[in-house]
């Protein structure tokens, strides 16, 4: 097995189309016997090229300066040679080649690589995700136009400094109206998807150093709105003549009885709905945003809402079991319909599935772990950030504590008085 490899650097000229008395100036790259050529955009008179020793000829300033690139570009195609061996890589005339123009993976951008996540992430990727992506490519564009005067960056140029500097450029970025676009979880949320794609880069080995090692992502930790059993209460007992927000009302209270988010209620239907362990009615179904199975048994409250549209779902084209407008529009009928109970909260759909977990679910005491599986949580940790805003149910545990600790103590004293 051929161990070393035979490698030599040559300059040669070509006569000029053009002009017959001017010679094109190349340079050849010889790799065990196999050639690969560059064109190094340069011209000299025939008069002034010395074939024997593949240099200008002569002492002029011209000539001086035309050896030195020589010189130069010899130089860069010994390092990118080196660069090759100190990877491991195959060592080829073409892969030289491919260092030397910056067409190899040393010399990817970062447009090509947003390009190729984007592309590999379709089928991976939901959709709403996706386009959290492109709107974070769209700040990285007018960073690269606004602050560095450029359209595109090597990736092997991004460093500490870059990260930093993109962050103050979302922190300070603002609108027509001179607005602040981020809070600072928008910001991360950038800078997180942005380290995601740089990890990508490092996987492709694309990159050799990581400019987030050093980064630290800072969340703002904010308690999720919910409803409380009272205000809940005050939402059932709200009706509407106006058949727009009665609906909107009804299917926000479903999501609150069954925890399924915008999305999962919107496409529910029958086929979903099933007898379940027990001969109750379930829901089974695949959560939208992150394909997990859930199982949720329906209850009574839901299941009255299911019946209140039933008519309406059978005499309708869509399989759909309940009357959902877009999300937009659904979270600004939400709006109105808090005004009305009298709800000082940012009611919007997803609060339905946070009141699911806390009101509905571990206020009454069922265990954390079950709720995660209602939700579909991947982790525990992520059903955890509900249970710190419980303090009714903390609040009822510890008197219930109190309860036994003045047992034990009153069957103590009344053992004692026995002896």
């Amino acid at each position: 097995m051929q161990t070393n490899n035979t490698f030599s650097v040559v300059f040669f000229t070509r006569k000029s189309r053009n002009k017959q008395q001017e010679l094109s100036i190349y340079a050849r790259i010889t790799v065990n016997g196999k050639r690969s050529e560059i064109s190094l955009k340069r011209q000299v008179q025939q008069k002034d090229w010395d074939s024997s020793k593949n240099r200008g000829r002569g002492s002029s300033y011209t000539i001086q300066t035309l050896n030195k690139y020589l010189d130069q570009e010899y130089a860069r195609l010994l390092d990118c040679h080196k660069q090759l061996l100190e990877e491991s890589k195959i060592v080829t005339a073409n892969a030289i080649k491919s260092r030397f123009l910056g067409e190899d993976d040393n010399h990817k951008t970062l447009s090509e690589l947003i390009d190729y996540h984007n592309v590999n992430m379709v089928t991976v990727l939901k959709h709403g995700t996706l386009k959290n992506y492109y709107t974070t490519e769209k700040y990285l564009n007018k960073f690269l136009n606004h602050k560095l005067k450029t359209k595109d960056i090597y990736l092997k140029q991004l460093n500490y400094g870059f990260i930093i500097d993109f962050e103050q450029y979302l922190r300070n970025y603002r609108n027509t109206k001179k607005n602040l676009m981020l809070t600072n979880n928008g910001v991360m949320k950038h800078l997180e998807r942005f380290k995601k794609m740089i990890n990508l880069a490092i996987k492709l080995e694309w990159m050799q150093k990581n400019p987030f090692n050093q980064f630290q992502l800072k969340f703002d930790k904010y308690d999720r709105a919910y409803l409380t059993e009272r205000e809940l209460e005050r939402l059932e007992n709200t009706h509407y003549n106006n058949e727009r927000l009665e609906r909107v009302k009804d299917c926000f209270l479903f999501s609150c009885y069954t925890g399924l988010s915008y999305v999962d209620v919107k496409e529910l239907t029958t086929k979903q709905i099933t007898r379940g362990i027990d001969n109750n009615h379930w829901i089974f179904t695949k959560r939208e945003k992150t394909n997990e199975s859930v199982k949720v048994p329906i209850l009574p409250k839901a299941m009255d809402i299911l019946a209140k549209y039933r008519d309406i779902s059978k005499n309708s084209d869509c399989e759909a079991l309940l009357p959902l407008s877009s999300n937009q529009k659904t979270n600004s009928y939400l709006k109105e319909i808090a005004k009305d109970c009298g709800i000082h909260k940012n009611l919007t759909f997803h609060v339905a599935r946070h009141t699911f977990a806390t009101t509905v679910m571990l206020s009454n005491g069922v265990p954390i772990e079950t709720v995660s599986k209602l939700l579909g949580h991947t982790k525990l940790s992520t059903t955890q950030i509900y249970a710190r805003v419980v303090e009714t149910k903390i609040s009822e545990d510890i008197q219930n504590l109190l309860i036994r600790f003045r047992t034990k103590k009153q069957q103590s004293q009344a053992l004692n008085q026995t002896k």
